[in-house]
């Protein structure tokens, strides 16, 4: 049996599972404090796992970590949600403290690796998983193993530049389509605030919003512009608002546009987009992702990719980080 740990920035699972299936024998789920930093959540995985691992055989400890980690030396390079994790070898403090080997991969290569191997993605040889949350963030696999681990970043698709004017390191697709970057744009049009660099990528410009729609937005956030929310935007969306539909259309446009200039360099078969916003559903996101990326993709590869929405859920990381401790063991 294997242990795969999902270390986030609001919550903590665990599960014990083969590595051969999307089945777990069993689960935890914990809510990460975050005032107590990295310590906190170690004491948290110390003792959960030290209780898992009696009662199951474990023989590895797969990590999916929230943030950018080193796989190959097994540290965490740093989490921009909870303090502490800089440059912690998180590897030895697990075969230290529990006495057990352990691999450590990104939360993203993680759910790319579930869902190629057990999800949306099954059967097929080249996956690529993109999640649309906070961020935007990708993984590859191919052969049912994560490509690119020993490369310092990969598969970063939220971090394509869309255009030859995205000359600044923050004019990016992440900027337009994640979370934030939506509720951003909002902002921005309900404020009429001065040209940002991302209003320039987008071909229409900032969108503009009627009376109607702002007075609708307005109501939805309490008149306090700065706690509009993307979910706020999508329920209004939801019950008709034009205006919120097109600030979404800004983030799906872009999304689209970097998934199609991913099909031409990666050609893969199936592209699986989960996370957060992506829970607007086919008709707020996930078809409009689709018809941009029909709009922008090469020709001859219109019709050799599959974009789907995700199979497995809120377990997706842990049942990754599940199949991490059982391929590194090969």
């Amino acid at each position: 049996m294997f242990l795969g740990i999902e270390i986030g920035g609001t919550k903590l699972q665990l599960g014990v599972g083969d590595g051969a299936r999307a089945h777990f024998e069993a689960f935890e789920r914990y809510d990460v404090i975050p005032k107590e930093g990295a310590q906190g959540i170690l004491r948290q995985i110390e003792a959960s796992a030290r209780n898992l691992s009696n009662r199951f055989n474990i023989e590895r400890v797969g990590f999916g970590f929230g943030g950018p980690v080193d796989g190959a030396t097994g540290r965490v390079i740093t989490s921009h949600q909870i303090e502490g994790w800089t440059d912690c070898p998180l590897v030895d403090w697990v075969q230290e403290t529990l006495e057990l080997p352990a691999v450590l991969g990104n939360d993203c290569d993680c759910a790319a690796l579930a869902e190629a191997r057990y999800g949306a993605g099954q059967g097929h040889r080249t996956v690529f998983y993109i999640t649309v949350g906070t961020g935007v963030g990708g993984g590859l696999v191919i052969d049912g193993h994560v490509h690119g681990t020993d490369r310092p970043a990969v598969a970063e698709i939220g971090h394509l530049r869309p255009g030859l004017p995205a000359d600044d390191s923050h004019a990016t697709v992440e900027s337009l389509a994640s979370g934030w970057g939506i509720a951003a744009t909002a902002r921005a049009a309900l404020q009429d605030a001065p040209t940002r660099i991302q209003d320039r990528l987008m071909p229409h410009g900032r969108p503009s919003l009627v009376d109607a729609d702002r007075a609708d937005l307005l109501e939805r956030c309490g008149g306090d512009v700065a706690s509009l929310t993307t979910l706020m935007v999508g329920k209004a969306a939801a019950a008709g608002n034009q205006g919120a539909r097109a600030i979404i259309r800004t983030g799906t446009d872009a999304l689209g546009w970097a998934v199609a200039q991913m099909i031409a360099l990666v050609a893969p078969e199936v592209v699986v987009i989960g996370g957060g916003v992506s829970l607007m559903g086919e008709e707020l996101f996930l078809n409009p992702v689709r018809e941009a990326v029909g709009r922008y993709v090469f020709p001859p590869l219109a019709d050799a990719c599959q974009l789907t929405s995700p199979q497995l859920g809120e377990e997706v990381v842990v049942h990754g980080a599940v199949s991490l401790g059982a391929l590194s063991r090969r």
